[in-house]
């Protein structure tokens, strides 16, 4: 397994939970990291990415200002805050790694990807 994330589970609306995403350091080396999640029924999207030095950063309009996206390369993990967690967050949260951060990152982006981890916000 090269990504692993966890941190998922249920937490009520208003809540907080943070996700964490380990690499393998095979292909942790100068690698942008994104998170995508998928609801039931709903196709993939978008979620945050973060370049390797961590100096760039991008978000979805539906979750900026609530989610933040981080890295330590110590650890080889990157990590999603996420506060004041609505029921529409409620999804599968996905990490996902490239070489390359492109400026409005799709999932074709992305070559490499973890297991999913649950998050269920309830109302």
């Amino acid at each position: 397994v090269q990504l692993q994330a966890s941190g998922g589970g249920v937490v009520q609306a208003g809540g907080s939970l943070r996700l964490s995403c380990v690499l393998s350091r095979r292909i942790y080396s100068s690698t942008a990291m994104g998170w995508f999640r998928q609801a039931p029924g709903k196709e993939r999207e978008f979620v945050a990415a973060i370049s390797w030095s961590g100096g760039v950063t991008y978000y979805a309009d539906s979750v900026k200002g609530r989610f933040t996206i981080s890295r330590d390369n110590a650890k080889n993990t990157v990590y999603l805050q996420m506060n004041s967690l609505k029921p529409e967050d409620t999804a599968v949260y996905y990490c996902a790694a490239d070489r390359i951060l492109h400026s409005d990152p799709t999932s074709e982006d992305f070559g490499s990807w973890g297991q999913g981890t649950l998050v269920t916000v309830s109302s």
